[in-house]
This record gives structure tokens, sequence and C-alpha cells, in this order.
């Protein structure tokens, strides 16, 4: 059993959050931490410069909500954070000193051929045990 869950989730796949969330519960140790993240990726500045700051900043708290909505049914502690989706997610993962991230992944198409999808990034790349749920 696992002492300290990372969970990330994508705030428009809910019901894979869920699911993540109620599998990190079953893998953790009596008393482990769990962390739901979500991870907003950076607007580009020249797409930035022409969305009102009031829209982003509001965009940004909606998140906060909804992630700390999932994370109060598990009474998990929560965080969004900004930058690229999987890179940050290992980063999150080795600064926190998590020993596990259950993740959700999608069933591969065409274009993560080309560009990788976040799960197998994670897979690749994290120091730590990784649970992918499809």
């Amino acid at each position: 059993m696992y002492k300290n869950i990372l969970i990330p989730v994508a705030l428009d796949h809910d019901d894979a959050a869920r699911a993540s969330l109620e599998v990190a519960r079953a893998l953790a140790a009596e008393g482990a931490r769990l962390t739901v993240i979500h991870v907003i990726e950076e607007t580009p500045s020249y797409v930035a410069a022409y969305i009102p700051e009031e829209t982003l900043r509001h965009n940004r708290e909606e998140a906060r909500r909804h992630v700390a909505a999932l994370a109060e049914g598990v009474g998990a502690a929560h965080e969004v954070v900004s930058g690229h989706a999987a890179r940050t997610i290992v980063r999150y993962a080795e600064d926190h000193g998590a020993d596990c991230i259950v993740l959700a992944s999608h069933k591969p198409g065409l274009e993560d051929y080309f560009l990788g999808s976040t799960a197998a990034h994670v897979v690749r790349h994290a120091r730590c045990s990784v649970h992918v749920m499809r």
C-alpha cells in the first residue's frame, strides 16, 4: 500500500477523475496522504493578449473550486498548478515525495502517436509507481 498518492485530474473528464480517486483510496495505506492536482496549461502570450485578465482569473478559480470539491469527497489535499501537464505531474510527484501516481488515460488516437499522451510521458519519466486507468 502507498503512503503518498498523487492523483492528477482533467476537469473535462469527471467520470475518470472520480474513478481515479476510488482507485487511489483502494491503494492507500491507512493514514496515507492523497493529493488531487489539476494542471492548467500555460496560455501562449499571443493568445493571452486577447483574453481579459478577469476571464483567466475566473477560469483558474473555477478549476480550484472543482478540484476542491473532488478532493473533499475523499479527504484529499488539492492544488491547481500551471505548466505542461506531463512534466508538471512528474516534477510535482518528485518534489512532494509521492510514492504512487494514479491517473486516467484515454484510448490513444492517431494524434497521440505524433504528440504522445500525458499518461505515456508520466509512465516513462516518473520515479515512483504509476497506476494508469483506462
